[in-house]
Formats: structure tokens, sequence, C-alpha cells
């Protein structure tokens, strides 16, 4: 094997930095921002209210309902469509035998996983039920995918995040959405204000109003179950940020 040169040496140097400080330093700028009118205004306008929507859609998709997510608003239908059901179980299924037939171990998982969920939510979750979480899955999809997308920081080096530079783009979206939403749940823990209660211009009553007049969710419990999950979500993300830190090291020193 032949020596490693000193370019080589050097972006393992960078790569390694990175990996170290790049969720955190995101998580900082973000708060940073949040904290200013018009920081937050730009995060929520161009990357937060997006993967909220989507998080709705999301959610609308593993429960049978079509929708599209838009800005501001996911139009959904108002019954399920067994067809998309049907449709969305066989890509799933799909995607889940081809990622472990080409050795994509870790994709093959998440599609068995998104699997397991649609067959939950479609079959076991009742309308009622079903409607209740994809409210709470807007700003709970910008603490997951949040999350999610801050974690492809760690994906493997000959994958197609880190060629393209996906990665960065993701871990920009990813912070600005997490921060975003969880800077506002924690605050509402002794601050009910903070709790976007009301109307949306053209979209009817906000998520919070809707889990509260129509589901019967206090808001000790809306405030409760967001914190909760913003809080599980950052120990995932700091187990991987270990673990990437490890690999890392561990890399370093069989080199």
């Amino acid at each position: 094997m032949q020596p490693a040169s000193e370019w080589e040496i050097a972006d393992e140097d960078l790569e390694r930095s990175l990996r170290i400080w790049a969720i955190p330093i995101a998580l900082v700028v973000m708060r940073l921002l949040v904290a200013t009118q018009l920081g937050h205004f730009f995060l929520r306008t161009f990357f937060s209210m997006w993967v909220h929507e989507i998080g709705h859609a999301i959610a609308a998709w593993l429960c049978g309902y079509f929708a599209f997510p838009g800005p501001w608003l996911t139009p959904m239908s108002t019954e399920r469509w067994p067809i998309f059901a049907l449709l969305l179980f066989g890509a799933l299924a799909a995607a889940a035998v081809h990622s472990f037939r080409t050795g994509r171990r870790q994709l093959g998982i998440a599609a068995c996983a998104a699997l397991l969920a649609q067959t939950f939510c479609t079959l076991l979750l009742s309308r009622e039920a079903a409607q209740a979480f994809i409210y709470f899955a807007g700003d709970a999809g910008c603490l997951v995918l949040g999350a999610l997308l801050m974690a492809t920081v760690y994906g493997p080096r000959e994958g197609l995040l880190h060629r393209n530079w996906l990665r960065w783009g993701f871990l920009i979206i990813g912070s600005a959405a997490f921060v975003d939403v969880f800077e506002q749940w924690w605050a509402a823990r002794t601050d009910v204000d903070r709790i976007p209660f009301g109307r949306n211009e053209g979209a009817g009553l906000s998520d919070p109003s809707m889990l509260a007049d129509h589901f019967g969710w206090s808001a000790r419990t809306i405030t409760s179950r967001y914190v909760v999950l913003g809080c599980v979500c950052l120990v995932a993300l700091a187990a991987t940020w270990l673990a990437g830190l490890y690999r890392s090291r561990s890399r370093a020193s069989v080199e």
C-alpha cells in the first residue's frame, strides 16, 4: 500500500474536523439567527416551513391519505385512498428489496421501517387518530426530519451525499428546521403565549388549535409531546455524533 499523499492527509484531517464541529456549529448559528427577527423570518420562510409541510405530507401518506406539500399549506384528501396506500406499499417494498440486493443495507432497513410504519398507520390507526397524527406531524417533522437531515453529515464517504456536497445543504436545512421548532416549544413550557394558537391566513386553524379544539389535547400535552420528541431527537443525534467521532478516531489510528 502506498503511503497517503499530503493532499490525502490534509483532506482526511479536514473531514475529521468537519464531522466533529459541523453539527454543533450549525445548531449554534441557527439558534443565534432564530433569536433575531429577520433571521427567524428567513429561516422559517425558506427552510423550516417547507420541512413542516413535508412532515404533514409524509404523515398523511403513511396513514393512507393523498397529500401534496405546498408553501404554508398541505392539501390533503378527506378520506383514505386504498389505491394510493397500495402503490406506496409497493414502492417501499421494491425500494427495500433493491437496497438489500445492491448492498445498501441502511437504506433497506429504513425502507422496511417505513413499511412497518405505513402498515400500522394505515390499518390500525382510526380516522380521528390518523388526522391528529397528521396535524401533529408538521412541527414533529421539523424535529425528526431536521435531525435526519443533519445526520447526513456522517454519510459514507463513497456515497452520493458526500460526493456531491448535498450533506451541507441538508445540514443547513435540517438545523434551521430543528432549531426553529425546538426553540419555540422549549420556550412554551413556561410561556403558553408561545404556542401558536389561532388561525393561519388562508389555511384555517393552526395545528395546535386543531389539536386542542378538535382532538381534545391540552396545551400542556401538546407542548410536552413536542419537547419530549425534540429531546429524543437530540439524544439520537448526539449518539450519531459520538459514533461518527469514534469512527473518525479509529480510522485515524489505523492510518
